[in-house]
């Protein structure tokens, strides 16, 4: 199953360093994982100890973020959705204790339903299908994001692709997102959030980012909750670097750089 990842691929930079503390020869999924994650000594928001279990263990008819929120156990199938998802937690620990804690604290409210509501819908789409741009602060990069939400594409993608190049970097977090780039297609688009930073991130490490970010955005999480209107559409090869063959008839493609709709 694992073979079928190109761990060379620039999408998965977030998580490569993730995937190097694995057990290899642990016997499952979870078992790999697990390995990794004892020595974050990571908890939920109940002070329960975050570690991974077979799928079995979720009871029956118990919504999946509910059962995590109360025994810090995440279900966890042999597949690559569930691996992809374990990979996050190594990477973004905060955060996804923070997404569980909103999800548990809506089922507790309004329990499970066939409606999530704009609260579980906005964690859903962060938790499955979110890339994190982080973007320098400062005129360039305000105008890389108002032409990005503005589906100014050849703008935001070609013509600013240097100052794409030094004043943003995407890091993936949804891992259904990166279950589908195992197959990579044009039209894959990733929810994203803008992540504004100071000069001085840019000249961070990569594990150094990564905790810069996992610490802000939880903590933008905590205080002020989430919903979908914080997303902006992002296709995900058309990131600069990201394919091959990005000249201009590649971003003319409408099908899936799509212009924004008139309101």
């Amino acid at each position: 199953m694992l073979a079928q990842i190109d761990w060379a691929r620039p999408w998965y930079d977030a998580v490569r360093p993730a995937s190097s503390r694995l057990d290899a020869g642990a016997p499952d999924v979870a078992g790999m994982l697990n390995a990794a994650i004892g020595p974050l000594a990571l908890v939920n928001r109940q002070g329960q100890p975050i570690r991974f279990v077979p799928q079995a263990a979720l009871p029956e008819g118990q919504a999946y973020e509910e059962f995590i929120g109360a025994t810090g156990c995440v279900p966890t199938r042999d597949n690559l959705h569930d691996f992809f998802n374990g990979l996050v937690w190594l990477t973004f620990p905060r955060i996804k204790v923070e997404l569980n804690a909103l999800q548990a604290a809506q089922i507790a409210v309004a329990g499970v339903g066939k409606s999530r509501g704009p609260a579980r819908d906005g964690a859903t789409i962060f938790d499955e299908n979110a890339a994190l741009l982080v973007v320098r602060q400062g005129t360039e990069g305000e105008a890389l994001v108002a032409a990005l939400r503005g589906h100014r594409w050849r703008e935001a993608l070609y013509e600013r692709r240097d100052a794409f190049e030094r004043d943003a970097r995407v890091w993936l977090f949804g891992h259904a997102l990166m279950e589908k780039l195992v197959a990579p297609r044009k039209a894959i688009t990733a929810h994203t959030r803008v992540v504004n930073a100071p000069d001085d991130f840019f000249a961070l490490s990569h594990e150094d980012q990564r905790a810069w970010i996992d610490e802000r955005i939880a903590a933008e999480l905590a205080a002020d909750g989430l919903s979908t209107a914080c997303f902006t559409p992002l296709p995900v090869l058309g990131i600069p670097g990201w394919w091959d063959g990005q000249d201009d008839a590649f971003y003319a493609d409408t099908s899936v750089f799509r212009p924004k709709r008139a309101i």
